[in-house]
């Protein structure tokens, strides 16, 4: 009797551990931030994000996901809708909408962000989301080699029903991984951003050991046929935690360098020349977060940036020096 009841307990034990890896995942994060810009004596209260997800397994090989934004600086997005097949252990295929493999910045998602604010990489140059497929492949070395390239629409999710083209986007990513914590990442991308193609160059690395993150990434765009100037941007930051107890796990002292040049998205003026949409800046931040402990992870952020213009830049009312408080958290 005993080795029947064994038997069956196995059984019902190795079904339900089966078909748990096969219930879908529901994950979240939220960010709420207070925003004082002290140039114009004026602050504000914000959601910056209000993500939903649902993610899963349908077979072994065959998995879904679908993210949307319901604050994503004031709008409701959709972010992720995929279809995701994995034939072999250290290689897929994705189709649907899906961020596109370019930078390491602007891949994080908002509770893996080191600041409250992305940095110009991440915001204004390498934010792309597009519909497409794109393959990823690791090796396996002593120094592992991860490989991904896409190819999309260059529509986005929203102006796809009538979207026809001969002429795709492209976009590839190298990284080379070391087990001391040393990442080497190198990415190329063509888009069409507004009216023109732009071509992309991204390398940048960073090496994480013990409490300690250093990174460093550069980006180049380019503009066909010289519409408008090469566009350089530069994200540098340094990370250092300091183990606490009791109601932090850590405190983190952050201090980051970010530029970029004068910058278009790609739209023509009456005179038929791509307008500004940014103008050269530089950015030095500085910032304290305090993880709180599990089971979820929490941060409060604080952040002092101080921005630099020439004296002509047009400056946008939301780009100044500014102190950030966030609460962020990711279940």
């Amino acid at each position: 009797m005993l080795f029947v009841f064994s038997v069956l307990s196995s059984v019902f034990v190795g079904y339900a551990q089966q078909e748990k890896t096969f219930l879908p995942e529901i994950r979240g994060t939220v960010r709420g931030k207070f925003e004082y810009q002290p140039d114009i004596n004026k602050g504000r209260f914000g959601v910056r994000n209000a993500r939903f997800g649902i993610s899963g397994y349908v077979t072994e090989h065959l998995q879904y996901k679908s993210e949307v934004d319901l604050s994503d600086e004031g709008r409701i997005r959709m972010l992720d809708a995929y279809v995701r097949l994995n034939p072999i252990q250290n290689g897929r295929f994705t189709i649907g909408q899906m961020r596109v493999p370019f930078t390491i910045d602007a891949h994080r998602s908002p509770h893996e962000q080191y600041f409250a604010n992305r940095s110009f990489i991440a915001k204004q140059v390498g934010n792309v989301r597009d519909v497409g497929a794109a393959a990823y492949y690791k090796i396996q070395t002593r120094l592992p080699i991860i490989l991904e390239a896409g190819i999309f629409n260059g529509s986005g999710l929203y102006e796809n029903k009538n979207f026809w083209t001969d002429n795709f986007n492209f976009s590839t990513k190298l990284q080379l991984l070391s087990p001391s914590g040393f990442n080497l990442t190198l990415s190329m991308q063509k888009s069409k951003t507004g009216d023109v193609f732009t071509y992309m160059y991204n390398g940048g690395m960073y090496y994480h050991a013990g409490p300690w993150h250093l990174e460093a990434e550069y980006m180049l765009k380019k503009y066909e046929k010289g519409a408008f100037p090469d566009m350089s941007a530069v994200d540098a930051f340094i990370c250092y935690d300091l183990p606490v107890r009791r109601l932090f796990k850590k405190i983190s002292f952050l201090c980051r360098y970010d530029y970029m040049g004068d910058h278009s998205n790609g739209i023509y003026g009456p005179d038929r020349k791509l307008q500004l949409s940014d103008a050269e800046r530089h950015r030095a931040t500085a910032g304290l977060t305090f993880s709180l402990a599990k089971p979820f992870v929490s941060d409060i952020r604080i952040n002092y940036e101080k921005y630099f213009y020439s004296k002509e830049a047009p400056i946008k009312i939301s780009e100044q020096d500014k102190i950030v408080v966030e609460l962020m958290t990711r279940f």
